[in-house]
């Protein structure tokens, strides 16, 4: 991963605290600003780029003009056996290992010769603490 800075530090530590998140690099710029760093947003993405490259952190390409989304997951690479569930109000991402949704990934690759990137699948919605804070 070549040197390290302070910066990068700070950076991968948050990435880190905020594992269970799917963040945008703006997300991760302004959360660190806020908390006191003086790290620069074009810091914030080129070390983004770098980790995704390094393996140490996820990147997913949501479509329609989104910003990318980026995930820590280093010592825990089992993502792609599962779908995401990402919620639209708190932005807390989950991990659904479920025989119905695997059922269906199978039923899919059979009967539509379609095979689905879990890695890539995240489905939107409202987690469980959002909707009882409603």
């Amino acid at each position: 991963m070549g040197y390290t800075t302070k910066q990068s530090t700070e950076i991968l530590d948050f990435l880190r605290n905020n594992k269970d998140k799917h963040l945008t690099a703006e997300e991760v710029y302004y959360s660190l600003r806020q908390g006191g760093s003086n790290v620069g947003r074009t810091t914030v993405y080129r070390h983004l780029e770098r980790l995704h490259d390094d393996g140490v952190i996820r990147k997913y390409l949501l479509g329609d003009g989104a910003s990318a989304c980026y995930q820590y997951f280093e010592g825990s690479g089992d993502c792609h056996k599962h779908y995401h569930l990402k919620c639209l109000k708190c932005g807390k991402l989950l991990h659904a290992e479920c025989d119905f949704l695997n059922g269906l990934s199978e039923h899919i690759e059979k009967e539509h010769d379609f095979v689905i990137d879990g890695e890539r699948t995240v489905l939107y919605g409202v987690c469980g603490d959002c909707r009882r804070k409603d």
